[in-house]
């Protein structure tokens, strides 16, 4: 069998432990998973990609086609957040497990990221003009060695309450 998305494995180093959480009530939250097995080719990317978000997309169009189908029929049919958690494309992270992760903040930090690895030069910074109120992002560091996981969205590192 698989388990459950709920449960939380963390390994730490440090007090040699292997911790499993199964407990209810955990706060946990998601975010977007960067592939990091070095046979693939998409190693340090998203697995989110273009053709995901297009099924997600066609799947959306596609509701009013699903008239008259049982809740049951319709969850088998549709790929959706679900379909998002088995393929792994998307990870529910407790506070125990964000220790131990590598997050970035955004899918376009992670390209940098990865454009700074393979020795690409940076971008330029521009501070004329319209760009001058741009938000200010620091250069990628390069002692990180991989990222793990990528924020969906900025606003959600600050959690529900933030969001009130």
């Amino acid at each position: 069998g698989t388990l459950s998305y709920e449960m939380s494995l963390i390994r730490d180093i440090r007090d040699r432990e292997f911790k499993i959480f199964t407990d209810a009530g955990r706060v946990m939250r998601p975010l977007f998973v960067v592939e990091n097995d070095i046979r693939k080719p998409n190693r340090n990317h998203l697995i989110f990609t273009k053709e995901i978000s297009n099924k997600l997309k066609q799947e959306q169009q596609e509701t009013s086609t699903r008239q008259g189908w049982s809740q049951d029929e319709v969850e088998s049919a549709t790929y959706g957040w679900r379909g998002l958690i088995q393929d792994g494309v998307v990870e529910y992270l407790d506070a125990e497990e964000e220790e131990t992760a590598m997050i970035t903040f955004s899918p376009e930090d992670l390209e940098e990221w990865r454009e700074m690895k393979l020795g690409l030069p940076a971008a330029e910074r521009s501070t004329e003009g319209e760009h001058r109120l741009r938000r200010l992002k620091p250069l990628p560091d390069p002692r990180i060695h991989a990222y793990t996981h990528c924020e969906i969205h900025p606003a959600m590192i600050l959690g529900i309450c933030a969001s009130i």
